[in-house]
């Protein structure tokens, strides 16, 4: 029986993802990191038949010996912790070579954004555009310096220096958007933080001229990907082999998950015009933030909405045969924006009303 150890189950990405592999494959052997027993009671809730055991990503021990133990480690939780990608590593290199150990990392995107960010620009387009097949070379050996490639590194090299017994595959989503299924949180972050900013200042915005591209993938399809992923590890990881066929593991497997890509400034309009139907702000006006102006939205918000991160899915689906089958993301605003109108407590017609017009 495959057994499975996974982190993330309460998260946004990794909640959906255990809810695709766990109803496509009940017969499988999992086992769920959790912090604790309110945790560990929401995923019981879900998933009776989940094995919980108790700790956080610094739990180093626990991880390395739950590696040592599963088939496949699905590590959805953090892209950017390294003694918890360094235990699962050392985990799974205790295998022996006759039953290698699977590790699918989660990266993400933001990798690619270290050339707006060194230049200090935002705001502007790139037509920098990277891929996962015939270019992975370039994007597993970007700087050191780009955002989540400490990780990367640890995960490449466990999957080139252990080959025999570590097999890596590191999923690098882009900006992620739809409702989640899993037990914990249901929400993404770039779009909803948007839409939530947009609410609270009561007018559309972008950074600087709101030019940038980025990647876009829906939760669900993100979640197909990681299945096709568990579904190779768990049948060894070399079925359906044709010559020529793209490394799934090991130093090339690595895959950009995409579905589609979008400007920033149109999602802002997107956003402010849908917000102004809904009547939750009194101007569907789109105006410009500076870099400082947009980090005081959120977190690194200057460089989610103002830097360039663009990316093509070619390796999941010349090797998977994985294609994105959900909502687009402008289809996906309407509820975007009810959601956080709903959590910041607003109700349609609440501009028109604070405006005396109703």
């Amino acid at each position: 029986m495959t057994k499975i150890f996974a982190t993330g189950a309460t998260g946004y990405i990794g909640g959906d993802a255990l809810y695709t592999i766990v109803n496509a494959h009940p017969e499988y052997d999992i086992t769920c990191l959790v912090r604790n027993s309110d945790k560990g009671a929401l995923v019981a809730t879900y998933y009776p038949k989940i094995k919980l055991v108790y700790g956080d990503l610094d739990s180093t021990e626990l991880l390395e010996e739950e590696a040592k133990k599963a088939d496949i480690v699905c590590h959805f939780a953090h892209a950017d912790h390294v003694p918890s990608a360094t235990a699962i590593a050392n985990g799974l290199a205790a295998h022996e070579a006759s039953r290698p150990g699977f590790f699918i990392h989660t990266s993400g995107t933001g990798i690619l954004l270290f050339t707006d960010i060194k230049s200090g620009t935002y705001g502007e387009a790139s037509d920098k555009i990277y891929d996962d097949l015939e270019g992975v070379s370039e994007v597993t050996s970007l700087p050191g310096d780009a955002p989540h490639r400490n990780v990367d590194k640890i995960v490449l090299q466990a999957g080139t220096e252990y080959s025999d017994r570590v097999k890596t595959a590191i999923v690098c989503p882009p900006t992620i958007y739809g409702a989640g299924r899993g037990p914990g949180n249901k929400r993404s972050h770039q779009v909803p933080e948007l839409a939530r900013s947009v609410l609270e200042r009561g007018y559309g915005f972008q950074v600087n001229a709101g030019k940038t591209y980025w990647g876009n993938v829906h939760v669900h399809d993100l979640s197909d990907l990681y299945l096709k992923l568990v579904k190779e590890a768990a049948a060894g990881g070399s079925t359906a082999e044709w010559p020529g066929k793209p490394a799934l593991w090991g130093a090339e497997g690595y895959y950009f998950c995409e579905g589609g890509e979008h400007v920033w400034g149109e999602v802002s309009q997107d956003i402010a015009t849908e917000a102004h139907k809904q009547g939750l702000i009194q101007t569907n006006e789109v105006r410009s933030l500076s870099k400082e102006e947009a980090d005081k939205c959120t977190a690194w918000g200057s460089a989610m909405w103002g830097a360039n991160s663009r990316a093509r899915a070619k390796r999941a689906r010349v090797a998977l045969k994985w294609e994105p089958k959900a909502a687009n993301l402008h289809d996906e605003i309407k509820a975007t924006v009810e959601v956080e109108a709903k959590n910041l407590g607003l109700k349609p017609g609440h501009a028109r009303q604070a405006a005396g017009e109703v």
